[in-house]
């Protein structure tokens, strides 16, 4: 790694971190919702399942929210209790956003995919000028 390495989008590995322990549950979840969503699409959320949900919403809400797609973004209502199509509804935008996250942080660097977190940056521009120093 012989150049300086700079990026336009660059997050931290603290939101790396909080994406890959949510987004394996986020998707498990899903897919349960999904599927509760086609046996009975108008059913109301128990408040058990609202909180569980909501658990995992909100962690990946706190390194969405920032993002161009944080805006649209709302855990569910757990004073009304939601009807699973529109729980549906809410988890895509968030499953959308992570799509989006993953595109703009997860990136080829020397051949391979790599976060672009400012720790990553911050060690290759250090091996890079240790490269440069000793040629």
């Amino acid at each position: 790694m012989s150049n300086e390495y700079e990026f336009e989008d660059v997050t931290t590995d603290a939101a790396i971190a909080t994406y890959q322990a949510s987004t394996p549950i986020f998707e498990g979840l899903i897919k349960e919702i999904r599927e509760l969503s086609r046996k009975k699409p108008d059913a109301t959320m128990s408040a058990s399942k609202v909180k569980i949900v909501n658990r995992v919403l909100n962690d990946l809400l706190n390194i969405l929210k920032a993002e161009p797609t944080g805006k649209y973004l709302e855990i569910l209502n757990d004073e009304s209790l939601p009807q699973v199509s529109d729980a549906v509804l809410t988890m895509v935008q968030f499953e959308s956003a992570l799509e989006a996250f993953k595109s703009k942080y997860r990136q080829y660097v020397d051949d391979e995919r790599h976060w672009i977190t400012q720790e990553n940056l911050d060690a290759w521009n250090a091996d890079s000028q240790e490269e440069d120093s000793e040629n």
